[in-house]
């Protein structure tokens, strides 16, 4: 135990960025989980006497045209971005996983499930959201699923081009040639060795994953304006903009920074887990 933990210090010490990203996230993840203390009001209470009020001791970030507090919603909105981000990047992993181990593995299977990668990889992901969105209700779970499918791809593609160099690898020849099943040999000797790429991939999909949640809801395609996430909000304050522009300026920075934290946790993850820069660091 004591070992890994000084594993982890080295780490970390290496690789500043990851301790920073972690921290911002960290406090993104303690906002979200915390919403409910940390807010003043209740972030769907309408006040229509109180609309649009510059920030003050009583509303921080002011309030919006329907005189909902802003500070309130921005703090649930984090609930809907990390919700969105990790829950795209759990399953887009696990399905391109799958996909791109079946695929890398299987050269007759190769050629057809890689060509359906490729038709889906060809329409532009927001594009296909939208369009799938559109065939659904708006919910989160529908913003989930329609963000997860144009990512699956991309983690299959990622998959494959691992796979592909470990089954020549001679581990891999002296298993089959021992006659181990082919299950197994994906289980001990391919499935481990793809995680660190997965891990980082993960990391991406996750940011770009708010980012398109927030695209979605801001032009009214992801989830439902009942439903407070930073992309209904900057997309309600849009109208004053050029008057009360904090009503789009708050969201738009918590957005940055989640986006920044993952990202930052990602470089970090990349750079620690590639074998090529171990013996500079």
């Amino acid at each position: 135990m004591a070992l890994r933990t000084s594993a982890a210090f080295r780490t970390v010490r290496r690789h500043p960025t990851i301790a920073v990203g972690g921290a911002l996230l960290a406090c993104m993840v303690l906002i979200a989980l915390f919403a409910p203390v940390l807010g003043t009001v209740d972030p769907g209470a309408l006040s229509p006497m109180l609309r649009t009020r510059d920030p003050s001791a009583q509303f921080w970030f002011g309030t919006d045209i329907m005189g909902r507090d802003v500070y309130s919603r921005v703090l649930y909105g984090t609930r809907v971005s990390l919700v969105v981000g990790i829950s795209v990047a759990v399953f887009a992993s696990i399905g391109g996983l799958l996909v791109g181990i079946v695929a890398g593995f299987s050269r007759r299977a190769d050629a057809i499930i890689m060509r359906l990668m490729d038709g889906l990889m060809a329409i532009p992901a927001i594009l296909l959201a939208v369009a799938l969105m559109a065939l659904t209700r708006g919910s989160i779970g529908n913003v989930i699923l329609a963000i997860t499918i144009p990512e699956i791809p991309r983690v299959a593609r990622l998959v494959r081009g691992v796979v592909l160099g470990l089954r020549e690898q001679p581990y891999v020849d002296a298993a089959v040639a021992a006659g181990t099943r082919t299950p197994k040999i994906l289980y001990m000797h391919i499935l481990p060795n793809t995680f660190p790429h997965l891990i980082v991939q993960a990391s991406y999909i996750c940011a770009s994953a708010m980012i398109a949640e927030a695209i979605l809801s801001f032009i009214g395609a992801g989830t439902p304006p009942i439903v407070p996430s930073w992309g209904n909000i900057m997309a309600e304050g849009r109208a004053l903009w050029q008057v009360k522009f904090y009503i789009v300026m708050f969201p738009a920075i918590f957005l940055s920074l989640t986006v920044l934290a993952v990202n930052l946790l990602g470089d970090g993850l990349r750079d620690s887990l590639d074998p090529r820069l171990a013996g500079r660091l």
